[in-house]
């Protein structure tokens, strides 16, 4: 039986030992970093420098780049590390800090994700009373309360994660994640953290999840209910990819939590860890931003703008 002061380090076995694959890794990593970064942080400028997207809708969508940044930032660098320095560990220390930012910034995407889904019910179902429901002051409510909310959830997961002795340092993935760190835990406190994970699907994932569904019932109810082709066709265009973002959010998480444990990680497994981590960060500008003309039309303006500028001077 381990405890914090037995762990130094932990190690990830979701790296090979063989020099030529980590460098695969590392490029494949770096590509998925990249690709991530550049999206979200062209989907922040974007928003932030036209007035004309200054609304309720795309200020979520800002604070969602921001937790997509963080939660990718969170793996991809410690991992290409890894992949480069052909290594497969990680501090006890900043093993805390990717479990802590992880589930911090996983909660904070799902808290904003069930805000925005309350902001697209309003705009559909009650547009007349849109601006006065969605105000500034509504807007700013919402989104701190979801960041307070995964604040203290994260704080309150992390400390009982870390609280369990540990029969092993050894974690099947490339990043440390609560469910295989409650499979290497040899005692019965980790009991305690399970129950706080069924606390969290039942009593906050399940509400939440099922306000999105309902909304979103509602929502094509009275979509359908639109006469003209054009309107019926703007309204999906924004609430189509953010319930394509929610499931992938939802079912990628899910499956991760009940995955069976096993002695090496498969590539199965491997394929469903960064579904889970790091592949909404990847896709959620992407959903947004093909469907969504005026994001297209804010970006074009953007790059012409630099154009122009870069050749005058």
């Amino acid at each position: 039986m381990l405890n914090a002061s037995d762990i130094s380090t932990f190690i990830l076995l979701g790296f090979s030992d063989q020099v030529d694959k980590n460098m695969l890794y590392f490029i494949l990593y770096l590509v998925i970093y990249i690709t991530s970064l550049i999206a979200n942080v062209l989907i922040i400028l974007v928003v932030s420098l036209h007035h004309s997207l200054h609304t309720p809708m795309y200020f979520f969508l800002i604070n969602l780049s921001v937790t997509d940044l963080g939660s990718i930032s969170v793996t991809m660098p410690k991992a290409m590390i890894n992949a480069v320095l052909n290594s497969r560990e990680i501090s006890y220390s900043g093993c805390i800090t990717q479990v802590f930012s992880l589930l911090f910034f996983g909660m904070s995407d799902f808290f904003l994700l069930t805000g925005m889904a309350y902001d697209r019910y309003v705009a559909i179902c009650d547009p007349l009373h849109y601006e006065t429901i969605m105000g500034r002051k509504t807007c700013l409510q919402l989104a701190a309360m979801a960041w307070i909310s995964a604040l203290l959830y994260s704080t309150l997961h992390t400390c009982g994660t870390f609280a369990i002795s540990f029969c092993s340092n050894v974690l099947n993935d490339f990043f440390c994640d609560v469910s295989q760190l409650l499979k290497i835990s040899c005692d019965d406190s980790y009991l305690i953290e399970v129950g706080f994970i069924l606390f969290s699907i039942v009593g906050i994932a399940c509400p939440c999840f099922s306000f999105i569904i309902v909304s979103y019932v509602k929502i094509f109810k009275s979509v359908f209910k639109i006469a003209t082709f054009q309107r019926q066709n703007k309204a999906f265009s924004t609430c189509i990819p953010h319930l394509i973002v929610v499931s992938l959010f939802v079912s990628t998480a899910s499956v991760n939590l009940l995955k069976p444990p096993s002695v090496s990680p498969s590539n199965v497994e491997i394929v469903i860890t960064v579904l889970y981590s790091v592949v909404p960060s990847l896709i959620n500008p992407i959903v947004y931003t093909m469907r969504n003309r005026e994001i297209q039309v804010g970006l074009c303006s953007m790059l012409k703008s630099t154009i122009t500028s870069r050749n005058q001077s």
